[in-house]
């Protein structure tokens, strides 16, 4: 009670002024007065304006249906943040992934990695989109250090959908496209 009565004081007595913080992208900016206590001091952080694109338009949202045999399903998530990431791909006779869609529930960045994975897989072999690394999603995006986990979970995210295709395929005896038995 004392510590709430003490930064209700606080928030009263800074003027406007002291806690308008300019917004800069990817950065982090602060605001204070010489009088305001730095319990009252102000931090804004802006998305870059990709990330805001893919958060306020995103694209292939949807999921498709998990029994058939052409589509391939990963659901990942990041406990600490609570961000869930399930992806769903399409793929066609010659192991092209000819459609994508995902569902996300997290951050605004979280939702931009996974609309900027489904642009980017779309078209592309197995083999190729499982090499998509989180370093060039966050690149990309142009992502903040604390905002990487996003990547990762767009990675993760696409290696196991590709890895549930393939067991899907193998389980019903028919090989994914390109498979070579050794």
């Amino acid at each position: 009670m004392v510590f709430r009565n003490a930064l209700t004081s606080i928030a009263r007595s800074a003027t406007a002024s002291s806690r308008i913080a300019v917004a800069r992208p990817l950065a982090t900016s602060f605001a204070r007065s010489p009088a305001t206590p730095f319990a009252a001091l102000t931090q804004t952080r802006a998305y870059h304006e990709k990330v805001i694109d893919h958060y306020e338009n995103p694209r292939n949202v949807g999921s498709f249906l998990k029994t058939d045999k052409n589509v391939g399903i990963g659901l990942v998530g990041a406990p600490a943040c609570g961000d869930v990431m399930k992806l769903s791909i399409k793929v066609n006779e010659e192991g092209i992934i000819e459609d994508v869609r995902f569902k996300t529930f997290g951050c605004g960045s979280a939702i931009a990695s996974s609309s900027y994975m489904t642009e980017r897989v779309k078209g592309m072999t197995l083999e190729e989109a499982g090499k998509i690394k989180n370093t060039e999603i966050a690149q990309e995006l142009c992502l903040p250090p604390v905002k990487l986990h996003c990547s990762m979970l767009a990675e993760d995210a696409i290696k196991s959908a590709i890895k549930n295709y393939k067991s899907k395929r193998e389980a019903t005896g028919n090989r994914a496209p390109g498979h070579i038995e050794v």
